[in-house]
This record gives structure tokens, C-alpha cells and sequence, in this order.
């Protein structure tokens, strides 16, 4: 059974083998940098980002086995539930209850870089460390029949398993949003229906919830990632690239190294977090070079099966003036071995990362167009819905023109469309600009990024 979660005191350093979740964008961030799913003796200890743990004990009246159940039709799965689509853990107790279920896709660190159909799911298993974490509890690991839906065993109470799953959003901010649509539409058909005009401004005030809670998540995440101190000891390594780039990629792309975590963060701000003294962390680097030239391509970080766990482009990250001393850094800073191979491809290195697992690091740990960035780091388009923004335009006209009536709840009513309209476009339209005039500038070779 799982003991009820508790907080943390601080921020502890569990003990390898450890899986960590997904890489996160900047209002996710707490997640990967404070999930973790690891052992303790004889006690998996599932950790989410507010330090609650929830800890579940090998024995009698604990875990028993574990058994991995595989997609059964891929397409199906990406579809309509993507997190499962490596396939789902699932620690079972007495009377094969299932006591949690753990989706490989919450818990891969390069999930959002790698395609379901470039990963088998039983790599997956080892990649995340699972199968390791399995194996440390000393119970058997099976393989259950392919599944689009994890079977549910509940008991006579009706009974659920647990699911160790990060939400993108809070809870609060669904239900707030949702209660602001459903109070703007209740409220709007009542003053209409019922010609109540004191119901205007309940509408409008209803609909100001919906951006309200898209303001305090992203302030908040902020907040707390301009407070936090988990990179205080890391040695940050920076791009040098060969030629010109935008200043987003020089301010934001790095490798961070901490005594036990690998952090790579790339161009929109995405941080994955892969470990250091185990199986499934950095263990050694590669670096592809051309066979006839021996010109270097690209930085592979690969894990101790010999597996890539992420890739740097070698002309925007080690190529330009500070490159030796930046490829030296990262050496001296990790302390594994590093090596050569050749790519394996002809003289024309054109087009190298095409069919490499990891080809979409070659654009995001690069400096990508304006344009397809800022599409995105974009609020609208990245999280919410790129609709969102016109919806609520037009569902707050509806009440605007109340700015020009004499009727005090009307103008009320009017006056909080138009807050609702400001709260939506000023921040979009904000950070489009400063994106165009400063974060999306390109860098001539040379010039300081700041």
C-alpha cells in the first residue's frame, strides 16, 4: 500500500538509479527539476514537484511484481493518449491489484526530441531507468500483452491505481478557466433572457477569470524559477557558434553540469535533465566526424548502454572562437571518456542528422528562425490553444459596447471586456515585440549577445 504523501523538508539527492521526468518548458519547470522516481531500500518513492512523496513497499501488502504493458496499436495510442506511447509500468500488489502505473513517456528526459516510431518500447524501459529501478527492488519484471489501455484491476471498493504523471497545468487552472466560461455564458443568457442588466457584469467578470489564470501560472513559474538556486554550484557551458546567431540561442541554449545531473536547455527554453552515475546517464561523449575529413559534425551524449541521449550540432555550439575552450570545459566538467566515430556517410555532410533518433536537437539546440521560435515559446499556440485569443476578443465584445451606455452595470460590464481584451492581447503582442526587436536579433560572429 502507498503511505499518504508527505513534503520534503528540502530538496534531497535520492540515490542512483533514479528516473527523471520529461523535459519541461519554463512554466513547467518545477517538474523536472523536482520529480523524481526512485528507491529507498526496499521502498519506491514516487516524488512530484511540490516534494510530496508517495512511497510504496516491497512485501506482503506491497508491491510484488512489476509488468510492463506495450502499445498495441501505435497509432491509435499517439492519437488519443500520446503519454502511453512507449508503453506503461505497472507495479502490481496482492491479488495482481494494481498499486501505480507509470507512463515511459512522463519519465524520458528526450521525449519531446524523439519520435514513438524511433524508440522500441522495451529501449524506452531502459532508457528511463526503470527496468533498473525494477531490478533494484529485486522483483520480477514481466511483459504483459500489448495494450492501448493499461488493464485497471480495482478491488471490491472500487479502488484505482495511482499514476505517477506530471499535469502540464495545475488543477486550479483548469477548474477556474472552466468556471469563467460557464459563468460568461449562465450570466450572459440570463441579462439577455431575463433583461437583468445587474448580470453584465457578472458575464464580463466571468470571462476575466480565463486570462487572469493564464497570468498568475505564467508569473508564478516565473517567480519561481528567477528564485530558484539549482544551478548556484553548476558549471554552465554556452554555444559558440562558427557564424552569426539569434541572442535567444546565445542566452538560453547551455549544458549545465551538477555533481549528479546532466541539465541541457535549448533554444525555447526547454530544460531536460538526464543523470550521471548510472546506466541510463551520461557516461561517455562522442563526437561524429566526417569519415574522409575528420571534420567534426556533432556531440553525442550517450549513456553507459552506449545509447545517445542527446545531440549538440558542433558548428553552433563548439565551432566559433571559444569553441576549443568551451569543448574542453564540457570534458573537463563531466569526466567520462570521449571518443571519435565516424558518421559513416559519404563526403558530403549535407543533411547528416537525417535519420538520427535525436534529429530534432540538430534544430532546437541550434539558432532557430524567428518566426517558427516564437511559435513555439508562444503562450497561445505552445499550451493553451492559438484560438483562445480571438475567442475571447469576440466574446468580450459583446459586452464593449457598454463603455458608451449610461447604465452604470453596463459601463461596469464594458469596462471589464475591455480589461479582458487587454489582459489577452497586451502580454501576446509584448512578447512578440520584444521577440522581434531583441531576443530574435541576430548576432554577427564576434559581437557580445547581451
Amino acid at each position: 500500500m502507498a503511505e499518504q504523501p508527505r513534503l520534503s523538508a528540502s530538496l534531497p539527492q535520492p540515490t542512483e538509479p533514479t528516473a527523471r521526468p520529461a523535459g519541461a518548458l519554463p512554466h513547467h519547470a518545477q517538474v523536472v527539476r523536482r520529480a523524481r522516481l526512485y528507491v529507498e531500500g526496499r521502498t519506491l518513492v514516487v516524488r512530484d514537484a511540490r516534494l510530496g512523496e508517495r512511497r510504496y513497499a516491497v512485501g506482503v501488502d506491497g508491491i510484488r511484481r512489476a509488468v510492463f504493458h506495450p502499445p498495441a496499436d501505435l497509432w491509435e495510442t499517439v492519437q488519443k493518449h500520446p503519454w502511453k506511447r512507449w508503453g506503461v509500468l505497472t507495479f502490481k500488489g496482492e491479488g495482481e491489484r494494481d498499486l501505480l502505473q507509470v507512463p515511459l513517456a512522463a519519465w524520458l528526459p528526450e521525449a519531446g526530441v524523439v519520435g514513438a516510431m524511433d524508440l522500441a518500447p522495451l529501449k524506452c524501459l531502459e532508457r528511463t531507468g526503470l527496468s533498473d529501478l525494477v531490478a533494484t527492488l529485486g522483483i520480477a519484471l514481466e511483459e504483459g500483452s500489448p495494450s492501448g489501455r493499461a488493464e485497471v484491476q480495482g478491488d471490491s471498493t472500487g479502488s484505482r491505481p495511482d499514476r505517477a504523471v506530471h499535469a502540464h497545468l495545475p488543477r486550479w487552472h483548469s477548474w477556474v478557466r472552466g468556471l469563467g466560461m460557464f459563468g460568461w455564458f449562465v450570466a450572459l443568457v440570463t441579462a439577455f433572457s431575463a433583461d437583468l442588466t445587474w448580470a453584465m457584469p457578472v458575464a464580463a467578470c466571468a470571462l476575466l477569470l480565463i486570462p487572469a489564470s493564464d497570468g498568475a501560472v505564467r508569473v508564478t513559474a516565473w517567480w519561481r524559477n528567477k528564485k530558484t538556486n539549482v544551478f548556484a554550484d553548476a558549471l554552465v557551458v554556452r554555444p559558440s557558434p562558427a557564424g552569426s546567431a539569434t541572442r535567444r540561442f546565445l542566452r538560453t541554449a547551455s549544458v549545465r553540469v551538477l555533481p549528479g545531473d546532466v541539465i541541457l536547455t535549448n533554444t525555447v527554453g526547454e530544460e531536460r535533465w538526464l543523470g550521471r552515475a548510472c546506466m541510463h546517464g551520461v557516461a561517455r561523449l562522442v563526437r561524429l566526424v566526417v569519415p574522409a575529413t575528420g571534420e567534426p559534425l556533432a556531440v553525442e551524449l550517450r549513456d553507459g548502454r552506449g545509447e545517445a541521449r542527446a545531440l549538440l550540432p558542433w558548428k553552433d555550439w563548439f565551432a566559433g572562437q571559444q569553441g576549443p575552450e568551451r569543448w574542453k570545459e564540457l570534458q573537463a566538467a563531466l569526466g567520462v571518456p570521449v571518443s571519435d566515430e565516424k558518421l559513416g556517410r559519404d563526403k558530403d555532410s549535407s543533411g547528416w542528422w537525417q535519420g538520427h533518433m535525436l534529429r530534432a536537437d540538430v534544430r532546437k539546440m541550434s539558432p532557430m528562425e524567428g518566426k517558427e521560435v516564437r511559435r513555439e515559446t508562444d503562450w497561445h499556440r505552445s499550451v493553451i490553444g492559438r484560438n483562445e485569443l480571438l475567442a475571447l476578443s469576440l466574446f468580450s465584445a459583446v459586452l464593449l459596447a457598454g463603455l458608451f451606455s449610461d447604465d452604470s452595470s453596463a459601463f461596469v460590464a464594458g469596462l471589464l471586456s475591455a480589461l479582458t481584451i487587454a489582459a489577452s492581447l497586451v502580454p501576446a503582442a509584448t512578447i512578440a515585440l520584444v521577440s522581434r526587436l531583441s531576443y530574435d536579433k541576430v548576432i554577427e560572429k564576434g559581437e557580445a549577445p547581451l
